[in-house]
């Protein structure tokens, strides 16, 4: 009997554990996601803070893992940002830091045109509760869905809108460093 339970116990120490997920403000991040048939990797999750409050958990999924934030944004490979709100946020606010966003990290002769395509997607954003989980999603030839528990999914069509979405997060000014630095795997 003592030899069976020490080949169990050698069986069970010995098989690998299956990876977990990675776990960031209380919220996991699965290790990789499926997006319209293709495969994504977990690249690197962390807190979006607003002075020292924390907003949302957000992890950054990618075709191919990289630590090069003008690389990620220029490929033309499917991603994903997953929030998952720590605290409520109102859509005016949601709206109003995108618009933020585009205009620190995406200036030019486009903005404008960016930015009337960042209205469309106000259907998709609602007011966001603890707990609830919004999804910005780039797939090439499809476009970038935005998507929220409550709010009825958009898809905006052209890499142009999908990079300035993800210059929010990953631009020269986003609007938190850190999570930056944790999305690309700091």
């Amino acid at each position: 009997m003592r030899r069976l339970l020490a080949a169990v116990v050698a069986v069970a120490v010995a098989a690998p554990a299956p990876a977990p997920a990675r776990e960031v403000g209380g919220v996991d991040f699965p290790d990789a996601v499926s997006v319209s048939g293709h495969d994504l990797r977990l690249n690197g999750a962390g807190i979006r803070k607003k002075l020292f409050v924390k907003v949302y958990a957000g992890g950054l999924y990618l075709a191919r893992p990289s630590r090069d934030a003008a690389a990620i944004v220029a490929a033309d490979e499917p991603k994903r940002v997953r929030m998952v709100f720590l605290r409520d946020v109102d859509k005016g606010k949601i709206l109003d830091t995108y618009r933020e966003g585009f205009r620190a990290n995406s200036a030019g002769p486009a903005l404008d045109a960016l930015l009337a395509k960042l209205d469309r997607i106000a259907p998709a954003i609602v007011d966001m509760r603890r707990g609830g989980e919004m999804f910005v999603t780039y797939v090439p030839g499809e476009g970038t869905t935005v998507a929220a528990a409550g709010g009825a999914p958009v898809t905006v069509e052209g890499k142009e809108f999908a990079d300035a979405m993800f210059r929010n997060w990953l631009g020269p000014k986003p609007a938190d460093g850190d999570l930056k630095a944790a999305l690309l795997g700091g």
